[in-house]
């Protein structure tokens, strides 16, 4: 099948256009013309290489959203027309406790991912900085028409990465919980903690996002660098979401938890993360991370927004302008996720 895109062919290079072929459809899969995608901190980690092991030439993109033009014959979800979106995970081997559990990403045999990994087939996936992409029905979701499909798109991918670990710790009313960061992440983060009835605080370095916060729904903001703001939370919260993907220190967020209460990392630093013991032990305190959600939890969550009309906050741009935000994403300078439009994407 085939396909048009922007692809980085060396992790130093920019991104260009690329014709590349996907793998022609089967009787399982959907083919999906590619209206909007957004653009993750992680694409950027994986394009340059920050992380390891990439594979060039990359065409990234997780947080994909269109319509669809074709379905296999045993396909039953979808029809041609029907809106639809694809993650982060296109092929997992759905045998393992954890594919049975619906805990796909955390398959034993290992997550294909969207984009610079090899299915099991050996093929190497390519992203949503294109035209259209084919996935299997079971990891592709239906969109609701009731909210903006742009804003959409970085849901699948931003949206879940927060719901999920907000979900399994049991967020809701009568818990104060801690978001750590106001970019990407961290919006979906406080816009899904507030919409669950948990008082919020939001941590952030940056003053001119005070108000920002408030608007999304914080019930306090907190300036990290402020040592007697941050003492006045020592051991109070239930529950920290830290949505930084830039090196920090995590024990002083760590100092915040109350009896039992646990600190999850979501945001993906270059480096490793230096830890007290201390505090940990103070408190029986958590550390823990967590990756995307299932796709039934990716479903339950785009459902979720639709009902409570939750969608990110973004800046629509065209593919001539990747560079620009590649360099503002690194700088933290967006409200507070790019998103590229398809129909800037001339063959």
């Amino acid at each position: 099948m085939k396909s048009f895109g922007y692809a980085a062919q060396t992790k130093t290079s920019p991104l260009t256009p690329f014709h590349f072929d996907r793998r022609e459809p089967g009787p399982t899969d959907v083919v999906v013309a590619i209206d909007y995608c957004g653009i993750c901190h992680s694409d950027i980690h994986q394009v340059r290489d920050e992380w390891g092991g990439s594979m060039y030439p990359m065409v990234p993109g997780h947080e994909i959203v269109g319509h669809v033009t074709a379905v296999g014959a045993s396909v039953t979800k979808f029809k041609p027309g029907d809106l639809a979106g694809v993650g982060v995970t296109v092929e997992t081997c759905m045998a393992c406790e954890n594919c049975k559990a619906g805990a796909e990403p955390y398959c034993t045999k290992g997550m294909v991912g969207t984009y610079n990994a090899k299915t099991y087939e050996g093929d190497i996936t390519y992203g949503g900085y294109a035209d259209n992409i084919v996935a299997p029905e079971h990891y592709v979701h239906t969109i609701s028409p009731k909210l903006d499909l742009a804003a959409v798109a970085p849901l699948l991918c931003a949206g879940i990465t927060t719901y999920s670990p907000l979900r399994h710790w049991g967020v809701g009313p009568n818990k104060k919980v801690g978001v750590v960061g106001l970019g990407g992440l961290g919006h979906m983060g406080l816009k899904f903690a507030h919409s669950m009835g948990a008082h919020v605080v939001q941590f952030t370095t940056s003053e001119n996002k005070i108000e920002d916060a408030k608007k999304l729904g914080a019930d306090e903001v907190v300036i990290s660098k402020d040592a007697a703001a941050m003492a006045k939370h020592a051991s109070s919260f239930d529950f920290i979401l830290d949505c930084v993907s830039a090196p920090h220190d995590i024990n002083a967020y760590l100092g915040l938890l109350r009896l039992d209460g646990a600190l999850c990392l979501v945001g993906l630093p270059d480096q490793p993360v230096a830890t007290s013991p201390f505090a940990l032990v103070t408190n029986r305190r958590s550390l823990s991370g967590s990756m995307i959600g299932g796709m039934k939890e990716t479903q339950d969550m785009l459902d979720y927004c639709a009902e409570k009309n939750i969608v990110s906050e973004i800046e629509l741009i065209g593919y001539d302008r990747l560079e620009e935000a590649y360099t503002r994403v690194v700088k933290g300078d967006v409200k507070y996720r790019f998103v590229l439009d398809g129909k800037t994407l001339n063959a």
